[in-house]
């Protein structure tokens, strides 16, 4: 079974993640409007570049943005709980042996101990974004059930890896829970929420570029949008 997980089944999590994060990056620019968009993107690129890279970095930067500084709480919250989203999965030592045994790819590695640490972390923080979804009127009103079932799952493979390197009892129900969910998680993030990993940079870049040409940006040099 861990063999089968660890080789197939990770190959079409990664493949069915990868395809379908291109479909929805391709249908995404086939979408913009030809006029109000592209017309005004491809006279005017670097005003575009501009203001798609300031959009982009000012929503990448705690407190760069205006909506980050009305929400200090929920910024840092925000920020922690992606920070152990991305940095342990990328770079868990177990994560980068499996990658250099299937592929042959040496891949840098944090201690364990900063990988635990990032675990727990991200865990606290999911569990109070989670809270928060049902505490506050104005966000739960928004919230439906596969809102709470995505966060749920993004914290399963973190939640189960940590048991299975804690040597919890159970080791083994827990190390192939921990695989499977993180495939499962691989495999919806093209058809989730969860696709804002990517979609961010292209909304962030698009509404950059409408306020950096568009919406006062060239105000006064006889753009006509």
């Amino acid at each position: 079974m861990y063999d089968f997980l660890t080789g197939p089944a990770l190959w079409l999590a990664f493949i069915v993640c990868g395809a379908g994060l291109l479909t929805r990056i391709v249908w995404y620019v086939y979408g913009l409007n030809w006029q109000l968009d592209r017309v005004a993107y491809t006279r005017h690129p670097l005003a575009g570049l501009k203001g798609a890279l300031r959009s982009i970095l000012h929503w990448l930067i705690p407190f760069a943005a205006r909506n980050w500084r009305l929400r200090p709480l929920f910024t840092v919250t925000f920020f922690l709980f992606h920070l152990g989203l991305i940095l342990v999965p990328l770079f868990l030592e177990g994560h980068a042996v499996l990658l250099e045994q299937g592929w042959g790819i040496a891949w840098p590695t944090i201690p364990m101990w900063l990988a635990d640490a990032l675990t727990l972390i991200a865990l606290a923080t999911g569990l109070a974004i989670l809270v928060r979804r049902f505490a506050l009127p104005e966000v739960r009103i928004l919230t439906t059930g596969s809102d709470v079932l995505i966060l749920i799952l993004a914290m399963a493979p973190f939640l189960t890896g940590f048991l299975a390197v804690q040597q919890a009892p159970g080791y083994q129900f827990w190390l192939l829970t921990h695989i499977v969910t993180g495939e499962i998680l691989l495999i919806s993030i093209p058809f989730t929420r969860l696709s804002h990993m990517i979609m961010f940079f292209l909304t962030r870049a698009q509404i950059g570029m409408d306020f950096g040409i568009k919406r006062g940006g060239m105000k006064g040099r006889g753009i006509a949008w």
